[in-house]
């Protein structure tokens, strides 16, 4: 008999959390004008609004936190996340910042000018707020599969390089710089794969461009070239994720995701008059250069996550559990994200509700559905994240709507996932019962998703 798949670690501690009536959940969902952010942990039974943050440190992590240096300039743990980084990632030079939109922030204020074109596979929330922000234009270049969520590409992640090229060609020197997301979030933590990787370089190489990695999920990435591209099935997550590197100039990173950590991030990069700019603006927005917002004790977690988060097995653990709750909502014909992403299970909103109209925010709909339905949070990623056009101020439908329920690295056992898909079984079988969405009556100018109000446009 075959041994079964087991989780590569085990519990020291565990945290209690309760369980609500329906009847407590739709008093705390209204009040929270059904924006799931804006609910209470402790209303919350399984927490899968996000992956950034909220994993479970290890052992070696928490004794790393203890021997922290927490000198104001030029401590140990400085030099400590230093070497980390250069080890893993090739780049001599980093900033500390206290996590990635601190990251974009920074780099942004060097890179982006009002006017600027910033194309990309598919920029995530931060990344087009920070640029928009700046009055420049995020222009997305994904492969058109990644749209498609029944096709099963293995690398829906990546940029399409003749979309690419016109973009360059029209743009010249309004083009500042390539930004490409691995994993790519807002397409289903969809992969980038070397070869694409290689020919974007090439691409940026003959028209003078640098390139920018959005990197929070790079070892994901790395993992799922090992496992899908060939050529790489023999090699270290560490040797993938240097070549990977190896053909960027510079990168941000959340350190709340692959690092495993609650706080924390970096830009790297092989430019020191690139490091020089960058440190004004760091010193400005985030602190002096060698602690950039950080306590000692968090660059410390931050170079021991990185370790741990590049070693195959806690990565082949991390992602067959996103796996598992997959294949059970795939079992219950619940339609999804194709093939299985790195973070997080994308429920296809579009699919499950294709009577609800667009503007009354399916995927939003969906979410708070789930929530009435056992607690569990999830969030939207779909029209509202996509907020509106800076110049028309319509609404922008993209092509995905989607629920994502991204899973906390080394927190939840199988059994939580069974009681999420399970959920999701109950809600799709009465689908066609959810005749009314939601409608915005207050909203943010910029990345409104955070902060938004709704109401109900019927009863949900």
């Amino acid at each position: 008999m075959e041994i079964p798949f087991s989780e590569s670690y085990k519990m020291k501690m565990v945290e209690t959390i309760r369980k609500s009536s329906r009847e407590e959940r739709e008093k705390w969902i209204k009040d929270a004008k059904y924006n799931l952010f804006r609910l209470k942990s402790e209303q919350v039974f399984i927490d899968l609004l996000t992956d950034s943050g909220t994993g479970a440190m290890s052992d070696k992590q928490w004794s790393e936190m203890i021997l922290g240096d927490e000198s104001y300039a030029g401590a140990s743990s400085y030099y400590k996340m230093k070497a980390a980084i250069k080890e893993i990632t090739g780049f001599d030079y980093f900033l500390p910042v206290h996590q990635g939109r601190g990251a974009e922030n920074v780099l942004f204020s060097v890179l982006v000018k009002e006017g600027n074109i910033i194309p990309g596979n598919s920029h995530f929330d931060t990344t087009k707020g920070h640029i928009e922000f700046r009055k420049a234009i995020a222009v997305d270049c994904i492969i058109d599969e990644a749209s498609d969520t029944t096709s099963i590409h293995p690398f829906k992640g990546n940029v399409d390089p003749v979309k690419l090229e016109e973009v360059l060609k029209k743009n010249g020197d309004k083009v500042s710089f390539i930004i490409i997301t691995i994993t790519c979030n807002s397409c289903g933590g969809q992969p980038v794969s070397m070869e694409n990787l290689k020919t974007i370089r090439k691409l940026a190489d003959k028209f003078g461009k640098m390139i920018v990695y959005d990197s929070a999920r790079f070892a994901e990435n790395a993992y799922f070239i090992k496992v899908r591209e060939k050529g790489y099935e023999n090699k270290t997550i560490r040797e993938i994720a240097r070549e990977m590197f190896s053909y960027a100039d510079a990168m941000t990173m959340s350190c709340k995701k692959d690092a495993i950590v609650n706080i924390g991030g970096f830009i790297a990069m092989k430019d020191p008059e690139l490091l020089e700019k960058a440190s004004v603006f760091n010193i400005l927005f985030e602190g002096y250069i060698t602690y950039g917002g950080l306590a000692g004790r968090d660059m410390n977690a931050i170079a021991q996550g990185l370790f741990e988060g590049t070693e195959f097995e806690y990565l082949n653990t991390r992602i067959k559990q996103v796996e598992y709750l997959g294949n059970k909502l795939i079992e219950f014909s619940i339609p999804l994200q194709l093939p299985i992403g790195g973070h997080g299970v994308f429920v296809d909103a579009k699919r499950f509700l294709p009577d609800l109209p667009k503007e009354e925010f399916q995927a939003q709909t969906l979410a708070v559905q789930l929530y009435l339905e056992s607690g569990v949070r999830g969030v939207e990623i779909g029209a509202l994240l996509a907020d509106r056009d800076p110049v028309t101020r319509e609404n922008r439908y993209p092509a995905l709507e989607f629920l994502r329920l991204a899973i906390p690295r080394r927190v939840y056992t199988n059994n939580h996932m069974d009681v999420v898909a399970v959920s999701l079984k109950n809600l799709y079988d009465r689908r066609k019962k959810v005749t009314h969405g939601l409608k915005i009556i207050k909203e943010a100018n910029i990345m409104r998703h955070f902060t938004v109000e709704f109401d109900l446009v019927g009863t949900i």
